[in-house]
């Protein structure tokens, strides 16, 4: 079974590592920040911990029960 946009930007958000579209990321991601999330902030530790937050409840939402 393959995963669906939705399933891999979560993982993306969640683990840092590209899933998918970073388009489709960039912009998931830029509506829970409530701001623009530039290209160069991938690189902040920062801001991955903040991003890691925001998609945790979804990415842990995502294991079998």
């Amino acid at each position: 079974m393959k995963l669906t946009q939705q399933q891999c930007t979560i993982l993306t958000g969640y683990t840092g590592v590209l899933i998918g579209s970073f388009s489709d990321f960039q912009q998931d991601a830029e509506k829970r920040l409530g701001r623009t999330l530039l290209t160069h902030e991938m690189a902040s530790a920062e801001v991955m911990s903040e991003l890691k937050e925001l998609y945790k409840k979804d990415f842990l939402a995502l294991m079998p029960e």
